[in-house]
């Protein structure tokens, strides 16, 4: 019998080593903030109950993480359910997973805790760490960091199994020399987790209440705890520090592009591109340098995106678009096969197929108040330098010439060519007449009828 899953989510500190206003939790992190990627990667996970315990900003926190998740609440694979919970006056990790458990006073089955500074923990080491903990009380990650200083030490007895979690302030000499760290991921059976809580005492050099005093309870009663090493040391990263937020960016930052490659789209230089998360891209689409792509974007099959482009939410490509050197794009959308190649700003424009935006075009979509739109048909010419002063319609095959200041209001039909400051109605375009099959020369030395 499959049992049911709650997640308890401790993001209540004030992180004061990152020297900002900001909450730590809500700092960004490719599109999203830190609480709200580490929530969203534990919702593949299906979780029943989820709780969040919070405490700084509460109510800015709160409505931030709402907003993110709530595509995912109530969705097929992702959150049944979400509470929020202020914890009060912090003390601890133990006293957070207390206040937690008071929301889930009726759940019965595996609690996993996780952090909110702590983004890149993936679904499949968390499940592992679930199926790992089997009948006991409780299972743990650890892992074999390169400089210790700071975490809690794993403590083993002499037949190594895994018998509490001592806490670097708390450590004796001896302990402190131990290279096995605490994660502080763990599973919990919930019907012993909760009277293991109502045991803990603040018997430490913190006065607070430790999540990790409750393995100590557990090994009391009798209990053998799994650990598992964590697979990816990059999982159990967490921020404290603008500094350590940088290295966490870059490290989901280089998740995202694999994946991306791995789907078919060509990155020609990694570490000169940048793509949030939520971000769709076709296959045989290439991304050129110095790129970078916002979170909400759709990009098609068979485009091309750089070098020195900027795409922010709401833009959608379809296939074969193009957007190159230096172009702007905010909330526009391009159809198949339109292309706007050079020092382009496209903001709440709509382009039809196969329409060609010249080098210098500026949709200026802002009158110091409200944001208009332009619509672009589809095979329209926009001439170099153009400026077209939202709200403006282009019909399709329409055409500006370089340097046209195009006024709020116009409406340029099917065909027109418009030219001048302001822009004006000259004549009808001139298409390219097609092609004509070539003449045959008779061969030499006949003669011509």
């Amino acid at each position: 019998m499959t049992r049911q899953l709650a997640v308890i989510c401790l993001a209540a500190g004030r992180g004061k080593r990152t020297k900002v206003s900001t909450a730590k939790v809500l700092l960004p992190l490719c599109g999203r903030t830190l609480a709200s990627a580490a929530l969203l990667s534990v919702a593949e996970l299906k979780p029943a109950r989820t709780v969040v315990v919070l405490h700084n900003q509460m109510e800015r926190v709160q409505a931030s993480l709402e907003k993110a998740l709530a595509g995912a609440k109530g969705k097929p694979g992702k959150f049944a359910s979400i509470d929020y919970v202020d914890q009060g006056t912090p003390n601890g990790t133990g006293h957070a997973v207390q206040v937690g458990m008071e929301q889930l006073l009726d759940f019965v089955g595996d609690v996993i805790v996780i952090y909110g500074d702590c983004p890149l923990m993936t679904a499949e080491t968390l499940q592992e760490l679930v199926d790992l903990r089997g009948e006991s009380a409780c299972s743990a990650l650890t892992a074999y960091p390169v400089n210790p200083i700071g975490l809690g030490r794993i403590l083993r007895d002499d037949e190594g199994r895994f018998v509490g979690i001592r806490e670097q302030k708390d450590c004796s000499d001896e302990e402190a020399a131990i290279d096995e760290t605490n994660c502080g991921f763990y599973s919990f059976d919930s019907e012993k987790l909760r009277p293991a809580l109502a045991r803990l005492t603040p018997n430490n050099a913190q006065g607070e209440y430790y999540i990790t005093d409750v393995i100590a309870d557990f090994v009391a009663q009798g209990e053998v705890l799994p650990t598992m090493e964590a697979h990816d040391i990059a999982e159990v990263q967490g921020v404290n520090s603008l500094a350590e937020l940088s290295l966490v960016q870059s490290m989901m930052q280089e998740r995202i592009l694999i994946e991306h490659m791995n789907n078919g789209v060509l990155i020609t230089d990694p570490a000169a591109t940048w793509i949030d998360y939520d971000v769709e891209i076709g296959s045989d689409t290439k991304i050129l340098p110095c790129t970078v792509i916002g979170s909400g974007c759709k990009i098609g099959s068979g485009c091309e995106v750089g070098p020195f482009t900027h795409l922010r939410g709401g833009t959608v490509l379809e296939d074969g678009a193009m957007l190159g050197n230096f172009v702007e794009a905010k909330n526009a959308h391009l159809a198949a096969g339109a292309k706007a190649k050079h020092l382009t700003y496209l903001g709440d424009a709509e382009v039809g197929e196969k329409a060609n935006i010249g080098c210098g075009t500026i949709t200026a979509n802002y009158d110091g108040v409200n944001k208009h739109k332009t619509k672009i048909g589809a095979r329209a010419f926009i001439g170099s330098g153009t400026v077209l002063c939202a709200p403006v319609e282009v019909e399709d095959e329409a055409m500006t010439a370089a340097g046209a200041v195009v006024r709020p209001g116009s409406h340029i039909k099917t065909r027109e060519l418009w030219l001048g400051v302001p822009a004006r109605y000259l004549r009808q375009r001139e298409l390219p007449a097609a092609v004509s099959p070539p003449k045959v020369s008779p061969p030499t030395g006949e003669k011509k009828s």
